[in-house]
């Protein structure tokens, strides 16, 4: 009867619809068996990154107008940026502001002198084995070694130009 129930609705799909459908029911092996999974896991966003050029402006801005919780201005001087991270529930907005003359941050304004956004962050289950397959994959990292980053776990940047023209930030969760 269920094979019955079945070849009706099957009658009214399109081809490519009724070729999908078969397939889902279909008793022999997928075509891509064997294909091993990665031994890392993407994880959730955890924050967007916005240089900023006034950071007691910005912060004003996401606490006094839009009423979000924001953390204080902490110093990052091995990443030579200053950071404040505004929490929005299901994420977190990082404000980057140039700490010192060799900021990354400092050079972005410059180009951007509204600021904008810098970067994406995604945590990762296993960042060393997540560095090891993507540079595997031709995905270029932006220093030889994860750093601590501003949460105190380890971290490492993609280079944009292996991420479609996005500053990738992974993190360990």
């Amino acid at each position: 009867m269920a094979s019955a129930v079945l070849k009706v609705a099957v009658a009214g799909l399109s081809r490519c619809s009724r070729l999908t459908l078969m397939r889902a029911h279909s008793t022999t092996a997928p075509l891509h068996q064997g294909v091993p999974g990665s031994v890392w896991k993407l994880g959730r966003l955890n924050h967007i990154a916005i240089a900023v050029p006034d950071m007691e402006k910005a912060t004003a801005l996401y606490r006094d107008v839009l009423g979000a919780t924001v953390s204080d201005k902490v110093p990052l001087p091995e990443h030579g940026v200053y950071t404040v991270f505004v929490e929005l529930g299901n994420t977190k907005l990082e404000l980057l502001h140039p700490l010192g003359e060799k900021s990354p941050i400092a050079g972005f304004l410059q180009k951007n002198k509204s600021g904008g956004m810098h970067h994406i962050c995604i945590e990762v289950d296993d960042i060393n084995a997540a560095i090891v397959d993507l540079k595997a994959k031709n995905i270029r990292t932006l220093s030889a070694e994860p750093r601590i980053g501003a949460h105190g776990k380890p971290v490492m940047f993609l280079h944009p130009k292996d991420c479609d023209g996005v500053l990738v930030e992974l993190e360990e969760a």
